[in-house]
């Protein structure tokens, strides 16, 4: 309803109860807006005229027919809301701010219970995390990539031109063909050989360095061995049959190590 330019809205009717005997009980809306009167009013929401809105703030604390004072939060259903502290809340916060309302609104039951049951939901919420800690994957990968150790690994690595890494890869894919397709008796012993001798090569190739060429390749070769067989035995079941499967399977392991090492390897 609008009465000498004052706009009454629709919202909740809030109560002021009467405290003496020549005093009276006032009811108003939560929400009145004063506009400018120009011949028709105008909308709230539409127009040039400006309209001064003003609302109840939610905690604003009010009293029951009683006299007793309402925690104004009383409804709200987030516990941490209504007890009016963050969930970053340490349990000294979380104690002291229980205590302060349960003070404040002593004289009103309702509004206790209110206090009451949402500091028991953060306390049993705090206790289940503590029992259950959530595992935050991005903090413990990134602890883990700025370690000592993995600085130390990564930084005896370099990406090379996409040319030389499409080369590397070539050579060693042909080279786990020939493995796969032409198995011997014996084994893979002669594609080993060339996987070792291309090690070499590559490394030589991006370090022009004789000798560190041979000690980067033999050592690539005899730990991608090992590591590989380490997987065959221990992780990796055979991924093919017959009676050189087990060294067929170790050869493409080391072939991918091997191309690891002489692509990327500093």
């Amino acid at each position: 309803m609008t009465v000498s330019g004052i706009t009454v809205g629709p919202s909740k009717i809030f109560s002021i109860p009467a405290r003496g005997a020549n005093s009276l009980s006032v009811e108003f809306p939560a929400l009145i807006s004063i506009a400018r009167p120009k011949g028709k009013f105008r909308s709230l929401h539409g127009g040039r005229h400006q309209a001064l809105v003003i609302r109840f703030a939610m905690d604003a604390s009010y009293s029951d027919p009683t006299g007793s004072t309402v925690f104004p939060r009383i409804n709200v259903r987030d516990p941490y809301k209504r007890l009016g502290i963050s969930k970053e809340a340490s349990e000294d916060e979380i104690q002291a701010a229980r205590n302060f309302l349960v003070q404040k609104y002593a004289g009103h039951k309702p509004s206790l219970d209110a206090i009451e049951s949402a500091h028991d939901k953060i306390i049993m919420q705090k206790f289940y995390e503590r029992k259950n800690p959530k595992i935050d994957v991005k903090k413990k990968v990134r602890e883990v990539t700025q370690s000592r150790v993995v600085q130390a690994v990564t930084s005896r690595f370099q990406t090379p031109s996409s040319k030389f890494i499409i080369k590397t890869a070539a050579a060693f894919v042909v080279l786990g063909l020939l493995t796969v397709l032409f198995p011997t008796e014996e084994g893979p012993t002669l594609q080993v050989a060339i996987s070792l001798i291309a090690t070499i090569y590559f490394i030589h190739d991006r370090l022009k360095s004789k000798l560190r060429a041979f000690l980067y390749g033999a050592g690539a070769f005899i730990l991608s061995w090992l590591l590989g067989t380490f997987l065959m035995v221990s992780v990796i079941p055979p991924l093919f049959k017959g009676l050189r499967g087990f060294e067929v399977t170790t050869s493409l392991i080391t072939y991918i190590l091997l191309w690891v090492s002489s692509t990327y390897l500093k």
